[in-house]
């Protein structure tokens, strides 16, 4: 695999970080299950990546469903976790925005990736990578001009759109694992 030290990471949070709520939402830290091997994952991008985000669409908010509090609560809890663990999160850029709006920060659009940008100038889209597990954070990636690398248990999502798939894995984990380290 290619040597990403030194790029930008761009995560997805729900069916990437943590266990997805089907046909509900996360709106309190204890509904924050982590995958398998996340913690250990993000330790070992914390050495490679210069930068590490989370950009996850939040449209609970939006339905009112949860307030930005919540959501704040439940991401500051998971951060700590990370941090405890000997990770880092660099910033956490999200869209409360509904489906239906259009917003340009929801993604598969790129306007939290431009905010990452906008607050780390160095950030180079070109030496970025997006891990999700959809199609829209895929289309995220490739508008934006990163590497991308799809988790998950949706292998058809690659099949079905092989430009916009650049490497695929089972879990975050499983990536992580592949990475070239600099001793």
């Amino acid at each position: 695999m290619k040597d990403f030290s030194g790029w930008s990471l761009f995560l997805d949070r729900d069916g990437v970080i943590n266990q997805r709520i089907i046909d509900g939402y996360v709106t309190r830290p204890e509904d924050f299950i982590l995958i398998d091997g996340v913690l250990d994952a993000m330790h070992t991008f914390t050495q490679v990546f210069s930068h590490i985000f989370i950009v996850t669409n939040q449209q609970g908010i939006g339905k009112g469903l949860m307030t930005e509090e919540d959501l704040s609560l439940v991401h500051s809890t998971f951060v700590k976790e990370v941090e405890a663990h000997g990770g880092r999160i660099d910033k956490i850029y999200y869209c409360p925005k509904l489906k239906s709006e259009h917003s340009f920060d929801r993604k598969p659009r790129i306007g939290m990736a431009l905010k990452a940008r906008k607050d780390f100038p160095d950030v180079r889209f070109r030496q970025s990578v997006m891990i999700g597990d959809s199609k829209t954070d895929m289309e995220f990636g490739k508008h934006a001009g990163m590497t991308t690398v799809l988790v998950g248990d949706e292998p058809q999502i690659a099949r079905q759109n092989p430009r916009l798939v650049d490497y695929c894995y089972p879990t975050l984990f499983d990536f992580c694992r592949e990475l070239k380290i600099e001793s």
